[in-house]
């Protein structure tokens, strides 16, 4: 399993409607993302336009070019190619970002749990609220 993490620009004018159109994608388009084998695939958008996306696959490669012969790809990518900084497909335009940390995966190569063993102890800070 991999994790990839890609930025790309949607055009501040255009953000209202890059959230419009995310907010019900085709159902055949999930289907055809699952099937590539995108998966825990999630997109985030700043203010002015950065968009930042987030997935996990078995091969990034074979599943963008699985995504790329599909017929559902093609025509959203049509669609959304107006709401982009860059001209041509955006899906084409993605800038791959390395990871350089990652918790649970040091946490677990230092013989660490990766999840909390108990509550944590209050502090300083915590017991002046409560106060």
């Amino acid at each position: 399993m991999t994790r990839v993490c890609f930025v790309s620009h949607v055009h501040p004018d255009h953000l209202d409607e890059y959230r419009r159109r995310h907010a019900a994608v085709w159902p055949e388009m999930l289907e055809a993302l699952r099937d590539t084998g995108w998966r825990d695939y999630h997109l985030f958008l700043s203010p002015d336009g950065l968009l930042v996306g987030v997935l996990e696959t078995d091969d990034y490669a074979a599943a963008q070019a699985a995504m790329a012969a599909t017929e559902v790809n093609a025509r959203w990518q049509a669609q959304m190619a107006d709401l982009f900084v860059d001209d041509g497909n955006p899906d084409e335009g993605f800038v791959l970002l390395d990871e350089v940390f990652h918790l649970e995966g040091q946490l677990a190569a230092a013989g660490l749990p990766t999840r909390p063993t108990a509550a944590p102890a209050p502090t300083e800070s915590t017991q002046e609220q409560h106060r």
